[in-house]
Parts: structure tokens; C-alpha cells; sequence
């Protein structure tokens, strides 16, 4: 006679992560998971994010190497759920991961799930915690030796680094599946668009290497609304070629910073509407300081909010040698992963957009 399954802990758990990618520390959090509870959900985070050196693999991909690590049985426990980040608002983060929760949690007989929250002792800080008092904490021992950040840096350091890698030392932190889709990978076109990326991000640093303190940068941005639409640039080189940008850059040392926002309008794009108009359009202005923003290293970003006049004609921009190429996107047309570093984000914190998309 068989004998019966041993009662689980909890009715669900959650693990929330960006498994950037999915390595052993992960799938022993996981499988400390699937131990003790009916059902698991993990959480995708920066799911729509463009690819970046920090966020190299969109979330189908890591869905893949996730799945890959475990049995069909093993699986079937498993939801695994994009989520998008929220940089500048707790709030609306919290809300999207309560609501996932909530919709795929399998429901229970005559009473209320049990649902915990799962993690490496080290990332389970109160202050996360705190965001989440009506769920239990579980805490699982970390596997020391793997960093998420250390792998990508090997990955990403050069086709020679990432093939000797992947070689000797995945074994160690990165499950066998996780490789496969990692090695398929370094063939594609993403891959050597991360490789000058990294290049790029080389030389940054050893330009600054000299520096007696590490640089922080402070940038201005321009988040310009008209009748639906908003002025964005395409970026024409690494890093993020081929996405959208916020209006602007660095500030000169004896300048204002609303200054410096207007001369990048002036300057860069010929946005032809005249100072006063602008000045009298602005609305509100924010820092954004979240510590991982930029590729440079940190940078602060001081963002200013014109809202300019419903007309039936957007205000011309008129190229410039050597300026940016700009154009007017219509809001509906906004999405994550097509918007430079943070920029999304600043213009949802302004703008107020929806946080839910496509589960692509």
C-alpha cells in the first residue's frame, strides 16, 4: 500500500525574483518550495523590460530556463507569472503582486489559503517584508559562491569569456538547462548588441577610474505631453540603440537645472514653442534616484512634466546636425520594453499609466 503524501506547510508560496538569470541559489529556494507547499508561484520581475546588461533575457526566455529545471510533476505545482516593476511607487507594485496572487492561487476547501512568502535569507529584508504583512515569511539558507550580478559579468565580458565559462564553471552555479538556453543565446543578434554594451560600459569606467570618489552623474529629462501624444528620441547607438528616449542629458556646471532641460529642447530637438510657453506649460518636476537606473553607474535624474495645450497640430521639431532624432508618440503606443533605462517609469509616474500588459 502506498503510503500517503506528507501534509504541506502552506497552501501556496510565493517567490518573487528577476533570475537574471536562474541559477542553483534560485532552484534551492524553489525547491525548498515545492516541499512545503501544494502550490508555487513565481513572480517574473522586469518582465517587459528593455534588454540591458541588468536584464538581459525577457521573460519568456526565463520562463524557459525555469521550466527546464524541473520534471513535468514538478512543473505542474508551478506558476510562473511575469511582473512589471514599479520603480517609483511601492503602491502600485504591491497592488500588481497581491493581485497576481490572488488570481492564481488555487483556491481550498471551507477556509482561507495559507500563503507564505519565499526567499534567500539575505534578500528577505523587513522593509520587503513589511510591504507584505498578511503573508508568512519562509526563509531558506543562501547557497554561497553565486551572484546573479558576477554572472552576468562573465557572460558579458566577451564571447571567449562566456564560452570558457559556460565550459568549466556553469556546473557550479547555473543548472544544465539554464546553460543550454544560455549558449543558444550567445548566437543571436541581442547577444552581440550586450557585448558593446559591456565594451561601452568598460571604457566608462576606466575613464573615471582615476576619480577619488565614485562619480555621481546628474541629468535633467523633459516628459512633453500634447493632445495624447508625447516627445520621445530614438537612440541611434549602443546603449539601448533603437529605443526611446526622454529628452535630454547632462547639466552644465554653472547652469540651472530647469535651464538645462530647455536648452536640451532648444538645442538638440528645435522643439518650436517658445520658453515662456513651456515654462507656463510646466506642471510638475521630480528626482529620480532609483540606485540601478542608468548603465553609467548612478545617475540622478531630475524630470520635468509640460503639459502643453490641446491643439489639432503637434509642434514641429526641426532636425539638427548632430541632435537627436525626435518625434511624437502617441501614448497608447507606449510599452516598457521599447523605452530606454527607466524612462517608462518616469513617464508612468507623471502620467499615471495602466501597470498591466501582455504576458509576452
Amino acid at each position: 500500500m502506498n503510503a500517503a503524501a506528507p501534509e504541506k506547510d502552506f497552501d501556496c508560496l510565493v517567490f518573487i525574483g528577476r533570475f537574471q538569470p536562474i541559477h542553483l541559489g534560485h532552484l534551492a529556494v524553489l525547491r525548498e518550495a515545492l516541499k512545503r507547499a501544494r502550490q508555487v508561484i513565481v513572480l517574473v520581475g522586469s518582465a517587459w523590460q528593455a534588454r540591458s546588461l541588468r536584464n538581459p533575457w525577457r521573460f519568456a526566455e526565463r520562463q524557459a530556463m525555469l521550466r527546464a529545471a524541473f520534471d513535468d510533476k514538478e512543473n505542474a505545482r508551478l506558476e510562473v507569472s511575469p511582473l512589471l516593476d514599479a520603480l517609483y511607487n511601492d503602491d502600485v507594485w504591491v497592488r500588481d503582486v497581491q493581485r497576481k496572487v490572488r488570481d492564481l492561487t488555487l483556491p481550498t476547501l471551507a477556509r482561507l489559503p495559507r500563503i507564505g512568502l519565499i526567499g534567500a535569507s539575505r534578500g528577505q529584508s523587513s522593509y520587503y517584508l513589511s510591504l507584505f504583512p498578511q503573508w508568512e515569511s519562509v526563509s531558506v539558507p543562501v547557497v554561497e559562491g553565486i551572484s546573479a550580478s558576477q554572472i552576468r559579468e562573465r557572460l558579458f565580458r566577451s564571447r571567449e569569456a562566456c564560452e570558457d565559462y559556460l565550459e568549466t564553471g556553469a556546473h557550479h552555479d547555473l543548472p544544465p538547462g539554464v546553460t543550454r538556453h544560455i549558449a543558444a543565446f550567445r548566437e543571436q543578434p541581442p547577444y552581440q548588441q550586450l557585448l558593446e554594451e559591456q565594451r561601452l560600459l568598460e571604457q566608462y569606467r576606466k575613464a573615471w577610474a582615476q576619480a577619488p570618489y565614485p562619480p555621481i552623474f546628474v541629468t535633467v529629462n523633459a516628459v512633453v505631453v500634447q493632445s495624447g501624444h508625447i516627445l520621445l528620441t530614438r537612440r541611434t547607438a549602443a546603449p539601448g540603440q533603437g529605443l526611446y528616449a526622454l529628452p535630454g542629458g547632462f547639466i552644465n556646471p554653472h547652469e540651472r537645472l530647469l535651464d538645462a532641460c530647455l536648452r536640451e529642447l532648444r538645442e538638440r530637438l528645435r522643439l518650436k514653442v517658445p520658453e515662456a510657453v513651456l515654462k507656463g506649460s510646466l506642471k510638475d518636476q521630480r528626482l529620480f534616484d532609483e540606485p540601478h537606473r542608468s548603465w553609467r553607474g548612478r545617475t540622478l535624474a531630475e524630470a520635468f512634466y509640460f503639459a502643453l495645450r490641446p491643439d489639432p497640430q503637434l509642434p514641429t521639431l526641426k532636425p539638427v546636425k548632430g541632435g537627436d532624432h525626435a518625434r511624437w508618440v502617441a501614448l497608447a503606443e507606449l510599452e516598457p520594453e521599447s523605452l530606454f533605462e527607466d524612462h517608462f517609469f518616469i513617464i508612468q509616474n507623471f502620467l499615471g499609466l495602466p501597470a498591466h500588459f501582455g504576458t509576452g
